[in-house]
């Protein structure tokens, strides 16, 4: 494992020496983000992160590059608005405020800018894989593999619950939704589970309570909430509770898991599966994993943005680490230089371990970075790791199911329209 980056080093420390000479021009960093509307939530946390991350770098004068040491600046702006404004957002922060790093969380909000991303040579980093393909060559997914490693719940829920062997799904019926949708099909039957009903529903219309009265009708021992966004996870939790259900219950997220706790019980909460720890999690203290020391992290954020944590409060910053560390090996800020600097070897650090460029079998490009993955369970009122799991073991294992199911739904990149250009022809047309 390589050594640690700046951040890391700063965050146990921040030991490292003042060297070089500092140049006023900063470096900037871009975040295409929803900041408003029903996925800030997946948004807005994730800046909060950048905003410790950049802090603590400039604390020792910024980014070394060529001898000189710069600044690092972050420029927000909100993707949610409608594709169009999200792709002026990027000509204004590409070709007026000359960011060297964008990034997205993916999906449908960003599907103009990311075509334009890719014409200027961008190196862009999103939280939705289910963007990357053959079309988007500087698109990478560096900090998570969505919705894959929700595989490791199934596992450890099967391990752990034999009795519980019949599931009722819902999902979003969008592009963060279906993907994850396919992933627990996949991971159910290969646990040999039994899968009773499935509804999707739309993303900005659902209704919890009539949701949990469909999936409840087929008697299932668990519910799976699939990747569902946080508020509507609460939503559907507490129609559960309320409904009586008391069995198994899985989800990608558990967000604000101390108010539902509240509104349900200790007890039911107990029942919780989902993949996002709490970065003071005693399970995460010596883990080989590249914040050397979460714990920091999390306390200063929760000292500057109460009660704000989310499964994405850590994420952005995560990509940062991933291309600051590249940035200092290619010791320079060119998308061709970095690009290559973060895939040498194809094996580098990942959250929570080594991790491996993997993707070529559903996205036709391998820029995704795949390592092992915490299934997370509430414990005396605390979100705390039960386990961690290998993402790439099970790919390896059952990649065949994976893609079958993905391509059920429609969602393998070739099953996708092709990105279209400025010009209107489609990247990469000959």
């Amino acid at each position: 494992m390589s050594g640690p980056s700046l951040a890391q080093r700063l965050m146990v420390a921040g030991t490292l020496p003042r060297l070089g000479v500092q140049d006023r021009a900063p470096i900037r960093v871009g975040a295409l983000v929803p900041l408003s509307g029903p996925e800030e939530h997946w948004g807005r946390p994730g800046l909060h992160g950048c905003r410790i991350w950049i802090d603590w770098i400039n604390a020792r004068g910024g980014m070394m590059i060529a001898g000189r040491r710069r600044m690092v600046e972050l420029i927000e702006a909100d993707s949610a608005h409608d594709p169009e404004r999200a792709l002026a957002a990027a000509r204004q922060m590409v070709e007026t405020q000359n960011v060297r790093l964008m990034m997205v969380l993916g999906g449908r909000d960003v599907r103009l800018a990311l075509p334009y991303l890719m014409e200027r040579q961008m190196l862009t980093a999103t939280l939705l894989p289910s963007d990357l393909s053959p079309d988007f060559p500087t698109l990478i997914a560096p900090a998570e593999v969505h919705p894959f490693f929700n595989v490791t719940g199934v596992d450890w829920l099967a391990e752990h619950r034999p009795q519980a062997r019949r599931v009722a799904l819902c999902s979003q019926a969008d592009e963060l939704g279906l993907p994850s949708l396919a992933t627990y099909r996949a991971a159910f039957r290969v646990a040999g589970r039994e899968i009773t009903r499935e509804v999707r529903y739309d993303p900005d219309h659902g209704d919890p309570q009539a949701i949990i009265a469909a999936m409840m009708e087929t008697t299932p021992d668990i519910l799976c909430f699939c990747s569902s966004a946080p508020p509507f996870v609460a939503g559907l939790t507490r129609a559960a509770y309320a409904a009586g259900f008391d069995g198994e219950i899985i989800a990608c997220t558990c967000d604000n898991y101390r108010s539902l706790i509240a509104q349900t019980s200790a007890a039911f909460m107990e029942r919780f599966t989902f993949q996002f720890p709490d970065f003071d999690d005693p399970g995460l203290e010596g883990a080989e994993f590249f914040f050397r020391n979460p714990k920091t992290f999390y306390d200063t954020y929760a000292a500057q943005f109460p009660d704000q944590w989310t499964a994405v409060s850590w994420e952005y910053a995560a990509i940062l680490d991933r291309w600051h560390d590249a940035v200092e090996t290619a010791d320079s800020l060119g998308t061709k230089q970095v690009l290559a600097a973060l895939k040498r070897g194809r094996v580098m650090p990942h959250t929570f371990g080594m991790g491996r460029w993997w993707g070529e079998e559903v996205y036709g490009t391998d820029n995704a970075l795949v390592g092992d993955w915490p299934v997370v369970a509430i414990r005396d009122g605390r979100a705390r790791i039960q386990a961690f799991g290998s993402v790439l073991d099970w790919l390896t294992a059952h990649g065949d199911t994976l893609v079958e199911e993905l391509g059920a739904v429609g969602q393998l990149w070739h099953q996708r329209p092709r990105p279209k250009a400025a010009s209107g022809q489609s990247l990469n047309e000959e």
